[in-house]
Formats: C-alpha cells, structure tokens, sequence
C-alpha cells in the first residue's frame, strides 16, 4: 500500500489527507461515510479537517477533495480531525496498515443511556491553561494482498476493531476507541479462491490484527507524548 500524504488550505489552516491510488482489482469494505459497504474501489482518500468543522455535507467534500487530488471512479472517503500528518503506517508478512489516531473523547462502546462520553481532560497539574484541542479519530486503512469472501471482509472489520481495542488499552487508554472511527479493509479481487476466513487466529486475520495493533499502539504513544510536548504535566483519563 503505497500512501502518499498531500497537503491543502482551507479554513484559514494547512491540512493535511493520506491518498492511496490503489487502481484497480480491489474488493473493499468500509464504514465510510464515502464509498462505505462492500464493493470495487480504486482509492482510498483520508482527509483531514479543522477541529470546528461546521460543513454539513461531508459526502460532497470529500467528493470535492477527491476530485482535487485526480482520485475518479470508485473509492472511499473519511475525514478526521486527527493530525493526518502523524499517521502511522506498519506491514506484517503481505498486510499493511495506515492508521491516524486521535483521542480526544475516548469512549466505551457500551456505556449508559444518556451518558455523555467523557473528554480527554484538558487540565495542566500546574494549573496553567492548556491549549485548544481538536477532536479526534481513529481511521484504519488495511491491504490485504488475497482475495476475502464477503463473509471473511465483515470478519476482518471485527479482527480490526479487537486490536484497535487491545491496542488503545495496552497504550493507557480506558476505551475501546471513540465513536466516530472508521475502518477500510482492501482485499485483492480475483486471482482464484476467496479466504472464508480472516478472525485473529486465521493466517491472514492474525496478520491483520498484529499489524493493526501495531500501527494503532504507536499511534496511541505518538498522541500522547505530541500533547505533553505542547501541554507539559498534562493528565491523561484513567
């Protein structure tokens, strides 16, 4: 997976987006708000934006930024608030991964009704204020270089999701991600018989867990020693 990193302004800020021209022969499943569910795709656009975002048509900016950076026919689309320059990119025997991560709410996949989501506290011990923060998000970008089954892309989503989890937890992060994550697996198409299988311990799924925890672990310790260097003896939940 060859991800190039690209840069625009907009709002008044420099932003950065991952690109991955994939071309063609390409089965992807994603919950993206671009190009989600299971089909052909040709590129992946990871596109980051300012932490007021007020657009309410996100469909059609990501379709605009695509267009800007000569991405056409079938592709997915995600935005973060992440810093998408800082985003990790790892590889386990045929697997890779592109994943940015940001934590600013991170939150419990089960949690009571009603109960908002708790943010990462923006406290100095010193008791000097600490700066504004954008939001975040964990979007994960996996290539798998064999055909998947249709039932074997929804079992590599879960596969993604359980070491995104350990990843984060095993970082210090009490949450099971945030809720605006999303996740692309990009599986090649054709070229003989689909995988049935991608849990963690088929031999592709525990390539695709090791190589996601990986990625999401370093983006975890990367979040949180950016923050201490802009917000010396910050506290972190937990």
């Amino acid at each position: 997976m060859r991800v190039e990193t690209v840069w625009r302004e907009e709002d008044g800020a420099r932003l950065a987006s991952t690109v991955w021209r994939a071309g063609p022969g390409h089965r992807m499943i994603a919950s993206a708000m671009l190009g989600g569910g299971i089909g052909p795709a040709r590129w992946v656009l990871n596109a980051q934006v300012a932490g007021g975002y007020s657009r309410t048509d996100p469909v059609v900016h990501l379709k605009e930024l695509a267009g800007s950076y000569g991405l056409d026919g079938p592709g997915v689309g995600m935005l973060t608030a992440a810093s998408v320059s800082r985003t990790m990119r790892r590889d386990d025997e045929g697997v890779s991964v592109s994943a940015t991560v940001g934590l600013r709410v991170p939150t419990w996949a089960a949690s009571p009704a009603g109960t908002p989501d708790p943010e990462l506290a923006p406290v100095r011990l010193d008791g000097a204020s600490p700066p504004a923060w954008t939001p975040g998000t964990v979007n994960i970008v996996v290539a798998v270089p064999v055909p998947l089954s249709d039932a074997a892309l929804v079992n590599a989503v879960v596969t993604v999701t359980e070491a995104k989890t350990q990843a984060l937890l095993e970082a210090g992060y009490p949450c099971t991600g945030t809720a605006s994550d999303a996740v692309c697996v990009a599986a090649a198409a054709g070229g003989g018989a689909s995988e049935p299988f991608a849990g963690p311990r088929s031999m592709w799924g525990s390539r695709i867990a090791r190589t996601v925890h990986a990625a999401v672990h370093a983006g975890a310790l990367d979040y949180t020693s950016h923050l201490q260097t802009r917000t010396p003896n910050l506290k972190r939940p937990g």
